[in-house]
Order: C-alpha cells, then structure tokens, then sequence
C-alpha cells in the first residue's frame, strides 16, 4: 500500500476517532494517548508512570477495546512468579505428555499493571517478547502476535512497595509517558459527565466502540514504513541523540537503538498528521519521550535538581534545526 493522500487522510482520521472514543471515558489525557496511539503504529511498548488514580489502567482497557484487540492484564504483586507470566508445560496423565499451559503473555495488547511492585527477576519475564515477538519456555520458542504490545503502569518510585525497573527492561520501551492530573476544567467536566452513577469502569455503558482492527493496524505500519526521511531530517535525528552522549550533566546518553526509535516515531507523527514526510517539530513532540528513561543523570546534577526533561530541552534549543 503505497503512501498516497487519500491514505494517509484515512489514517489520520482513524486517530481522530481513536481521540473521540477515548475521550468517552478519560477527560483530559488527549497527549498521552495520542503518543499512545503512536507506540501503536510504530510498534512499540509503551510505559505510563503516575500516581494512583489518574487512569493508566482505565485508559489501557479502553484503548484496547476501540483497537479490537485481544486483551489481558496482569497484576504485578510481589509474589508474581515468570511461569505466571509465559506459562509453563503441564504434565497430562491421560495423554503421558506434557501440555503447554499459555500464560497472560499470549495476547495482542497486555495490561502490564503496577510493574514496579515486582521484583526484577519477575519483571525479566518480559524481555524477550518486548524485543523478540516471541517466548521461550523448556526451550521451545513460541511466536508471538503480530500486533503484540505491552502497555505497563507504575507508580513514582519513591513511593512504598516497589522496585526499580532495570535499564534493560526500560529501554524496551518505547515511550515512558507520565501521567498528569487533569486540568481544572477537565476534572468539572469529569464529575459532571459520571455523576449520575453510570461510572467509568462500565465500557458497554459508555458505548465505547470498536474503530479498527489487526488487520488495519498490520497495513498501516506498512504504510509507516514506506515512508523516507530526509537527509536533513536525519542528520538533526542523531544529532539530538549524540549530544545526550556528550553532556557533562549525563553519566550515560541515548543509544543507537533509541536513535532508531527516534526516527521510527517521528515517521509515524507525521503520518498520523496526514503528511508522508517528516519534519523537525515530529521529532521534538517525541524526542523527550524516548530519551527521558534511557539517559542517567549525574549524581551532581541530581542533588542541584536538574531533571531529564531539562538536560533534553535544552539539547532540543541548543541544536539548529534543519530548514
């Protein structure tokens, strides 16, 4: 499917209804899922940080319901075990052979939940189909969908119960995404809307409704693919990834895989804006997003309070922006 106007309109406009469904049920979030949809498109996992309340989970359950995705959720506690997650072989006396028993991880869209409240042995039991598409268990490997994607949530680190996600866990994902409370006017009209008792966890009740499938979400990142980025374009890329590699402020920069995945999400901003080409500003609504939780801070800079969000806009304003 080449990358003609009408398509990309299509697409465009299936994001716009995404929007709208989602809006039926969260208020207030339209950027984070918009980069959510993003994730999607460019086949990427997605992790939402927030405090308890702000609608993670609500909004996952609801994203994966207007997809048309099967989906599971996993609760992650502290006694979660990795068979939990993949599954395990069972014996069958009847049939004197072992059977395998799928675990949650065979899906479409997986629920993460609460990930930090697990520790990092458990949490491990997802890196091979984050990175792979598949699983391994008693050395037989299992191919997984091809529209597979991890959505995660967690809580902010300092609080009670949990653990820290190790650096290769997080640099699975593509986005890490916090989640902020609503605006004044967005929590009104929260009450305002679920204030008759209807509530938000009833999705049928909300007449939130399917808008695409599999099938729609395999073409369009065919589509995504096809797409050229300019030299230009390319050149501004790594050089916004190399320059978290040379500040004095960062024990350690982006790598060559967030390079990549810098240039793969600005390719499906763009196309989710009904253009075939990619421009400096769809590079910068996702730049932070990808290199926020992959760079480490010094411990200097940290005790002075600088963030990864300063240290990345100020690369962001320090680097020329190609014409």
């Amino acid at each position: 499917m080449e990358a003609t106007d009408d398509i990309l309109q299509a697409i465009c406009d299936l994001k716009n209804k995404i929007l709208g469904e989602v809006r039926k049920v969260v208020m207030g979030q339209d950027q984070t899922t918009r980069l959510c949809v993003v994730a999607l498109f460019t086949g990427g996992h997605i992790l939402l940080e927030g405090v308890p309340g702000t609608a993670k989970t609500l909004l996952m359950r609801t994203l994966a319901r207007i997809l048309n995705l099967d989906f599971k959720r996993i609760q992650f506690t502290p006694d979660l075990m990795p068979s939990d997650i993949i599954g395990t072989n069972i014996f069958n006396f009847q049939k004197n052979e072992f059977i395998l028993s799928k675990g949650p991880i065979f899906t479409q869209f997986l629920l993460a939940d609460e990930i930090n409240r697990t520790p990092p042995k458990t949490q491990s039991a997802l890196l091979q189909a984050m990175q792979e598409n598949e699983v391994t268990i008693d050395g037989t490997t299992y191919p997984l969908s091809d529209v597979y994607m991890v959505a995660a949530t967690q809580n902010p680190i300092e609080q009670e119960g949990t653990y820290p996600l190790p650096e290769a866990q997080l640099d699975r994902f593509l986005f890490k995404l916090i989640v902020e409370y609503p605006s004044r006017e967005d929590e009104i009209l929260m009450v305002q809307e679920h204030q008759h008792g209807l509530g938000q966890k009833n999705l049928d009740a909300l007449q939130v409704r399917p808008v695409t499938n599999m099938q729609t979400i395999c073409q369009i990142r065919k589509t995504i693919h096809r797409i050229t980025i300019s030299e230009s374009i390319i050149g501004y890329i790594v050089s916004l990834v190399r320059k978290t590699r040379e500040n004095p402020l960062l024990l350690c920069g982006g790598s060559p895989r967030s390079t990549m995945m810098l240039a793969h999400a600005a390719k499906t901003s763009a196309v989710l804006e009904g253009r075939g080409y990619v421009i400096p500003d769809d590079v910068k609504m996702v730049y932070r997003h990808i290199l926020g939780h992959r760079i480490l801070i010094t411990p200097s800079a940290q005790i002075e309070g600088i963030t990864a969000n300063k240290i990345l806009q100020d690369i962001v304003e320090q680097t020329p922006v190609p014409r």
